[in-house]
């Protein structure tokens, strides 16, 4: 097949391809430079911006030095470098060059290569040494050893050890640049041309250039649009066989984004034939999602194509909660017994259990598995504490983990998706709780400690806000539960579904495969909370324009959408002239940019709330200033710190690198009591906090929250997405903006159908009678009918 004159590098030599880079010099923008220190460095993704002394450009620049920011796989401080790229204007820190290509400036005098060859960027290679080299091989020693290592051979001091490593380190420094400068023709930037590098090495172009289709299989975020338009540089054929099943893949890997966990197969056909273009047959299609069947890089099951790791998280879920659910619970007290427990807790807390609240402790204690769901005000945290102490009386068991030898012996398990969740979760009960990632012993990649062959230790699990869990986590999670432990999810099935793939407390709940208790007295509205009211006429479909009239914990406050950051500023201020903690007020948005989106909001409440001064260290991330005092929030998960995605915190310290010994920037953030020292590569790990995202805030409640709802968030405005962040409020809410835009968000169901199967996978394994509704069996069960 005829190749365009782009892939016709394939076939000159490596020193060639040097040659032609250093000619393009002239044709391309470069700045070359040496390296004076590093600004900012984000580790993991070879992230870089770092201060440039200009020794030569053919930019119009006349400035000594320039800040360069790219990603680089590494600089050493005091090399030269071709750095190539654009110009920015940063809106703060100036004029920036932003890198999509760079060499290692190779000297062109015999001093220089002496000197580039015995730095340390090269093991075992002193001045004398290189002198050798270069004696022998000349001003071309490293195209030369880059072609023929062998070419070493003979030269006083270079054992084959030396060669291979000089070699290696060469391809490793060498290669990449080199390669980087050839994808960047492609228009493939340096972060993507490492993972690239990494995985094919010296192969990379003939990859691209042969089959760019496969590196949707091999390089995860390498997009099918990439692939396509390599192709169509490279002149590859529209019916590529590698093109038809990568569009495949990439549709499937799509879907996640959307919660799917499946696609129907027409479905699938009909999205594959749009992205790839209606030119592609229907028959083709077919015959490579066979073929991908086949290979097991797809997996077509009744109708239906999964990505493997999705089909056999379903799968592994429901084989696990079947077999719990095989295990014969012993130990079962009576109704009289439980009336007596109960009874005591009552006097002990100074409370009285309704009948749905009785009838969720009895059916807990006498089930292997049951699910607790119930919206805000309806007593959920009130029913787990009674369980924890009902089956501690039952079992003659300590509810003080201190009264343990070993930690694991404690009979109660508590868990939760995120940091705050499991907080709440340990502060309501009195018992310690954890993140799930933590209690299964997550790595920090994709694996866990805790697993079907090292499964939990204890006797009951409480998992809270189990809507947050997708099907990953939940397989992970069920796989690692003995036989013998009882279990007890707890959730709203009316808040927003998990992030990620799979809907499963939904599913459960629409299985009728596990007994459910559902609570619908709400308590907590009897003693006057507006915004439990609130809630539930929203879940009920009751709310009216006259639901928004002011009361004492709730307020709607109408401004345009040009207003909304000012009223958020000033509702801080009149927070702050009462004497209110601002820490207690949290802003919750849908969407991160525009103009009145989390970004911005955050960045005008840090002027506000944490502004600039003498006094005040701060340290610059990308165009984001931290300061002493900023609140943030915790973006992933960093098990080994002990802190978790969503967990909010305050920066107590920041700590410049000429004042430590490591010799680097760090910022201390403070989460509750602990206190973790985060340095320059995992400074995007976190970020303001002020006003954080709807989705974020799941699992969390806040004594105040600040929620604006305004015509320009339409696109996110869904019944879920508001009822959850009403939910989070505890005393106080305050919703600003437009009250249509509100009222239509909370009539708009969210119709993007999750495709999941697994009641399918339910139905096919657990062989029970359906469950009869709390609604009807807390009557025929009420314990004060007999007294």
């Amino acid at each position: 097949m005829a190749k365009k004159p782009a892939c016709k590098i394939l076939a000159i030599t490596k020193r060639e391809v040097l040659q032609m880079e250093e000619k393009k010099q002239n044709e391309k923008g470069y700045i070359r430079g040496v390296v004076l220190y590093t600004i900012f460095q984000n580790q993991s993704e070879n992230f870089s911006i770092i201060k440039v002394k200009i020794e030569d450009t053919n930019e119009e620049y006349d400035e000594k030095e320039i800040v360069v920011k790219g990603y680089f796989s590494e600089l050493t401080e005091e090399n030269s470098y071709y750095f190539y790229g654009t110009f920015e204007q940063h809106a703060r820190f100036g004029m920036q060059y932003r890198v999509d290509s760079y060499q290692t400036y190779i000297p062109d005098t015999k001093e220089g290569l002496i000197s580039y060859l015995s730095s340390d960027l090269f093991y075992s290679i002193g001045v004398k040494t290189a002198t050798k080299i270069v004696d022998k091989l000349g001003l071309n020693a490293i195209s030369h050893i880059l072609e023929d290592p062998e070419c070493l051979d003979g030269i006083p001091g270079i054992t084959k050890k030396t060669r291979d490593q000089l070699h290696k380190s060469l391809e490793e420094h060498q290669g990449f640049e080199r390669i980087a400068i050839t994808l960047s023709n492609y228009q493939i930037g340096l972060k993507m041309a490492q993972q690239i590098y990494q995985e094919y090495k010296e192969d990379a172009i003939i990859k691209l250039a042969d089959d760019p289709y496969q590196l949707v299989f091999d390089i995860e975020g390498f997009g099918f649009q990439t692939a396509d338009r390599i192709a169509r540089m490279n002149g590859l054929a529209v019916d590529h066989p590698t093109r038809t099943g990568a569009g495949c893949v990439f549709v499937l890997q799509r879907s996640m984004q959307d919660g799917h966990v499946y696609l129907p197969y027409d479905y699938c056909i009909r999205e594959v034939i749009q992205l790839l273009g209606f030119q592609i047959e229907e028959q083709v299609v077919m015959e490579q999602l066979d073929t991908l069947n086949i290979e097991k890089k797809i997996i077509i099951h009744d109708g239906n194509v999964y990505l493997p790791s999705l089909y056999y998280a379903e799968d592994g879920f429901a084989t696990n909660l079947n077999r719990i659910m095989q295990s014969e619970l012993e130990d079962r007290t009576t109704l009289a017994e439980l009336m007596k427990i109960t009874g005591e807790i009552e006097e002990e807390e100074v409370l009285s259990y309704g009948k749905e609240q009785f009838h969720a402790i009895e059916k807990s204690l006498s089930s292997r598995i049951m699910i607790l769901t119930g919206g805000p005000g309806t007593g959920k945290t009130t029913v787990i504490k009674g369980i924890v102490k009902a089956y501690a009386a039952i079992h003659d068991v300590s509810l003080d983990i201190d009264d343990y030898e070993k930690k694991a012996e404690f009979p109660f398990v508590l868990t939760a998706p995120t940091g705050r969740a499991a907080k709440r979760l340990s502060e309501s009960t009195g018992l310690p709780a954890y993140t799930i990632h933590r209690l299964l012993g997550w790595n920090g990649t994709d694996g866990f400690d805790k697993d079907e062959h090292e499964q939990l230790s204890g006797r009951f699990l409480i998992v809270d806000e189990f809507s947050m869990v997708d099907i990953w986590l939940a397989n992970h999670l069920f796989k690692a539960i003995p036989d013998d432990m009882q279990i007890l999810m707890v959730g709203d099935e009316d808040q927003l579904p998990s992030v990620g793939p799979g809907q499963v407390l939904s599913d459960l709940l629409a299985s009728d495969k596990i007994p459910v208790v559902r609570l619908q007295e709400v308590y907590r509205q009897q003693e006057g909370s507006k915004i439990i009211e609130l809630a539930h006429e929203i879940k009920n479909n009751a709310l009216t324009p006259q639901s928004l009239k002011k009361a004492k914990d709730f307020s709607f406050l109408s401004v345009n959408n040009n207003q909304i950051v000012e009223a958020i500023t000033k509702i801080f201020k009149h927070a702050m002239d009462k004497g209110i903690d601002t820490n207690d007020i949290q802003v919750l948005a849908p969407i991160y940019k525009t103009e009145a989106g989390i970004n911005r909001i955050n960045e005008e409440l840090q002027q506000m709330l944490n502004p600039k001064t003498d006094k005040k260290r701060e340290i610059q991330v990308s165009d984001v200033s931290y300061r002493v005092g900023d609140r943030v929030i915790q973006l992933v998960n960093q098990p080994e710190d002990g802190v978790f995605n969503g967990d909010i915190g305050e920066v107590v310290a920041i700590f410049f690198a000429k004042e430590n010994k490591e010799k680097k920037d760090q910022i201390v953030i403070a989460f509750d009591e602990r206190e973790v020292v985060y340095e320059r590569q995992d400074f995007l790990n976190f970020m303001h906090a002020y006003c954080i995202s709807i989705h974020k805030s799941q699992g969390s409640e806040f004594p105040i929250v600040v929620l604006p709802v305004i015509s320009s968030y339409h696109r996110m405005l869904r019944k879920n997405l508001l009822y959850t962040a009403i939910t989070r409020s505890k005393e106080s809410l305050i919703i600003c903006g437009d009250s249509s835009a509100f009222m239509r968000g909370v009539t708009t169901i969210d119709t993007n159908q999750r495709y999941t199967s697994l009641i399918e996978q339910l139905e096919k394994r657990i062989e029970i009678e359906p469950q009869v509704d709390s609604s009807e069996e807390s009557e025929a069960l009420d314990p004060y009918d007999f007294m």
